[in-house]
């Protein structure tokens, strides 16, 4: 600044300490500043000025709108905002790394809170209209031709066709309902016939053959009679011709029997024959009665083990008994 006084500041040449010019030392072409005073006290604040005109309106940014869920192994700009594991996550910086929650080029915004009630049914809103039908889609390739179905049942035959029937006349009125008769005595019925024998059961087995009894003694031999003395041989005649055969004489009475010659050595025993047919089953015979009950002599009492150390002692007492019984063999 400079010095608006009437005095030239001493050695301002050209002034020569006295008034130059038109007496101010500002119009002093050779002056030279002086030093900065204090600053003065603030002055009263103007009025405010106009508003001035709105700037021009920013890029949108970020919002909960363009969230999008997180996928790994995706760049993602800074700025950019992603779900993940129930929270939301803005990407600190660009082409971030790691997953959200544990890298911190993640910035976490909201934690999931509870879920909050569901809120009522909103009104159905209007019907939209009906968009354009869409063209039809290329036909698919034909499906392999199935298997042929096993052959139906053939259905019943119809009945065979008759000439037209005439039409049924109308049902002439119910008429009335009889009394009831009274009730008949209580007859025994006639007894059924008798029902079909049933199957015989199985054949027991055979019972074991009896022993044979012993053979009775041969009769006596009754007594040979005489023969008579030969008669003296006769000459043989002429032999004359052969008559007709005459009738058959009645049979003669047997003589009686010769006595028997002596026994013959035993001949070669001959092949056996084939066996014949068994003979029928004979019938069983009566069951014979039923024999005397037994006598059980009971084996003597053991007593009973009282530990580990005498359960063998008293085992081996009782197989003793056991047998002294005879209930078990030794």
């Amino acid at each position: 600044m400079f010095f608006f006084n009437d005095k030239c500041r001493p050695g301002c040449a050209g002034c020569g300490g006295g008034r130059g010019g038109s007496g101010r030392c500002g119009q002093c072409t050779r002056c030279v500043p002086g030093p900065t005073g204090p600053t003065g006290p603030a002055g009263v604040p103007g009025l405010p000025g106009a508003t001035g005109p709105t700037g021009p309106t920013g890029p949108t940014g970020a919002g909960l709108d363009t969230a999008t869920s997180f996928v790994p192994g995706t760049t993602y700009a800074a700025g950019a905002i992603v779900y993940y594991n129930g929270s939301l996550y803005r990407a600190a910086v660009n082409a971030p790394t790691g997953t959200p929650g544990t890298s911190p080029d993640y910035t976490l915004l909201t934690v999931t809170g509870p879920t909050g009630a569901t809120g009522p049914t909103g009104p159905t809103g209007a019907a939209g209209p009906m968009g354009a039908t869409g063209a039809d889609g290329a036909m698919g390739v034909t499906g392999p031709t199935g298997p042929i179905g096993p052959t139906g049942p053939t259905g019943p035959t119809g009945p065979a066709g008759l000439g037209a029937t005439g039409p049924t006349g109308s049902a002439g009125a119910i008429g009335p309902t009889g009394p009831t008769g009274p009730t008949g005595p209580a007859g025994t019925g006639a007894t059924g016939p008798t029902g079909l024998t049933g199957p015989t059961g199985a054949t027991g087995a055979a019972g074991a053959t009896g022993p044979t009894g012993p053979t009775g003694p041969a009769g006596a031999d009754g007594a040979t009679g005489p023969t008579g003395p030969a008669g003296a041989t006769g000459t043989d005649g002429a032999t004359g011709p052969t008559g007709p055969t005459g009738s058959a004489g009645a049979e003669g009475a047997t003589g009686p029997t010769g006595p028997a010659g002596a026994t013959g050595t035993e001949g070669a025993t001959g092949p056996t024959g084939p066996t014949g047919p068994a003979g029928a089953e004979g019938a069983t015979g009566p069951t014979g009665p039923t024999g005397a009950t037994g006598q059980v002599t009971p084996a003597a009492a053991v007593t009973d083990a009282s530990g580990t150390s005498d359960i063998v002692q008293q085992f081996n007492q009782l197989l003793a008994n056991l047998r002294t019984a005879g209930l078990l063999s030794s």
